[in-house]
């Protein structure tokens, strides 16, 4: 699995990232949504270099333009709810997507322990097609897997690329175990080394479906 991790440079992304960690900024809620939307944008534009291109005629008022667009068929996809705004950010790069969405969470028991579930996906056919899978947080890995899993019923795409803005170590190695070498790529801000015991990245930004939308119950 080929990783990139966008913080080893410097850019305008660093500042977002900052910004969704900042605890005190996190208490606006519609700016920290802007900013997973705008972290969304930054990282659609670095997938959209790795795309196949074809030349296209553009007829402008003055003549015929020669333009250089994609050919790659796209699916977005992203897991429920927190993902919500990143997605945003995606599809204002790529509006001609297809889109699915996955409802996925974690079940407790004992310990602390805990199993995700997937309780609803909604997804085109991806056969043949670049999928981005999109997440807020990379914690342990498994809910991210499991999605991609589901997906793969729908078809096989010819590349799949994951973003996390906040990604966890030990995510990041899970990922790279469980999924294929060639055809997975990660996109994330920023690894993060600890995992707590209850599987929290430290330091992390928090709950982001909590911090987007409100507490739940």
């Amino acid at each position: 699995m080929t990783i990139h991790n966008l913080s080893d440079g410097n850019s305008v992304l660093n500042c977002f990232i900052a910004e969704i960690r900042d605890k005190d900024i996190q208490k606006d809620r519609m700016r920290f949504r802007r900013n997973l939307e705008r972290i969304g944008e930054i990282f659609a534009y670095e997938i959209s270099k790795t795309l196949n291109y074809k030349t296209a005629e553009v007829t402008t008022p003055l003549g015929i333009s020669e333009c250089r667009i994609p050919k790659d068929q796209m699916v977005l996809a992203t897991i429920l709810r927190a993902g919500l705004p990143l997605h945003n950010g995606l599809l204002n790069y790529f509006d001609g997507a297809q889109n699915a969405f996955i409802a996925a969470y974690r079940k407790y028991g004992k310990d602390n322990k805990f199993d995700i579930k997937l309780e609803y996906v909604t997804s085109p056919s991806i056969d043949g097609k670049v999928l981005v899978l999109a997440d807020t947080m990379l914690a342990t890995g498994a809910s991210v897997v499991l999605a991609y899993q589901k997906l793969l019923e729908d078809g096989s795409p010819i590349h799949t690329h994951i973003v996390c803005p906040i990604s966890s170590s030990y995510g990041v190695e899970y990922l790279s175990k469980n999924l294929p070498h060639k055809t997975v790529t990660l996109w994330t801000g920023a690894i993060d080394e600890e995992l707590t015991n209850k599987s929290y990245i430290v330091p992390g930004l928090g709950d982001a479906g909590d911090l987007a939308f409100g507490d739940k119950l």
